[in-house]
């Protein structure tokens, strides 16, 4: 006998600026090169506070998932 699976719908993360903020970051990073460096400071700023809020949410997510399964 053949067993057939019904897939299970993947469940993705919810929508975050936090992409958006990390791409920015990079451009003034790289464009801090070509023109002046304290817009690479500003960009490397950016780029910690976008990084770091965007491992958060995830985390956050995760935690509120584990939370959710066990009960």
């Amino acid at each position: 006998m053949e067993r057939k699976y019904k897939a299970q719908p993947e469940k993705l993360p919810k929508p975050t600026y936090w992409p958006f903020f990390l791409a920015l970051s990079c451009m003034l990073i790289v464009w801090g090169f070509v023109s002046n460096v304290i817009v690479s400071v500003v960009g490397v700023v950016v780029f910690i506070i976008a990084l770091a809020g965007w491992i958060t949410d995830l985390h956050r997510e995760q935690l509120k998932k584990e939370k959710g399964d066990e009960l």
